[in-house]
C-alpha cells in the first residue's frame, strides 16, 4: 500500500509538472506569435509588470556588452506597423520548473520577413501569479550575426 501511495503521488506531480511545462511552454509561444502579428497587447499579457529585460552582444569593437531594454519601447516597436513580419524561430528549449517558479533556454534565430537578422540564445525566468498564470519576469538574450544555427 506505501508503496501503491507513493506511486500515485510521484504520478500526480509529474502530471502537474507536465501541465506546468506546456503552459510555460504557451507563454512563451505567446510572445513569439504576438510579434509575428505585430499585436502588442498579446505580448503584453505574457510579462510581469516588473519584468527586467536584457540583451548580451559583442560590440562593433570587440567588448561584450549588455544593454537593458524596457517593456514599453519593446511594445512600442511591435505595435509599431512595419512591412515585414518580425519571426523568432526558436527550438532547443528546455523547461524547468520548481513550485511557482520557472525556468527556459532556448535557441532562436530572429528574421525580418525573409531575411535572417541575428540568432543567439533566450532565457527566460516566469513566476506563477495568484491566479495560476505563469509571467515572463526575467528575459535576457544574447545576440549575433556570425556562427549561427539557422535551420530551423
Amino acid at each position: 500500500m506505501l508503496i501503491m501511495g507513493f506511486v500515485l503521488t510521484v504520478q500526480g506531480q509529474n502530471d502537474h509538472k507536465e501541465k506546468d511545462s506546456a503552459s510555460v511552454h504557451a507563454v512563451i509561444l505567446t510572445l513569439f506569435d504576438g510579434m509575428r502579428e505585430a499585436d502588442s497587447a498579446k505580448v503584453s499579457s505574457v510579462f510581469h509588470k516588473e519584468v527586467k529585460m536584457y540583451s548580451s552582444f559583442i560590440s562593433k569593437e570587440g567588448e561584450l556588452m549588455l544593454k537593458e531594454g524596457k517593456l514599453t519601447s519593446f511594445l512600442k516597436a511591435i505595435g509599431t506597423p512595419h512591412d515585414k513580419i518580425w519571426d523568432e524561430r526558436i527550438w532547443n528549449t528546455k523547461i524547468e520548473i520548481d513550485g511557482g517558479i520557472a525556468q527556459v533556454w532556448t535557441d532562436y534565430a530572429f528574421y525580418i520577413g525573409d531575411d535572417f537578422s541575428h540568432c543567439g540564445v533566450d532565457a527566460f525566468d516566469l513566476v506563477k501569479d495568484s491566479s495560476g498564470n505563469w509571467k515572463i519576469i526575467h528575459l535576457m538574450d544574447t545576440r549575433k550575426k556570425e556562427a549561427c544555427e539557422r535551420s530551423h
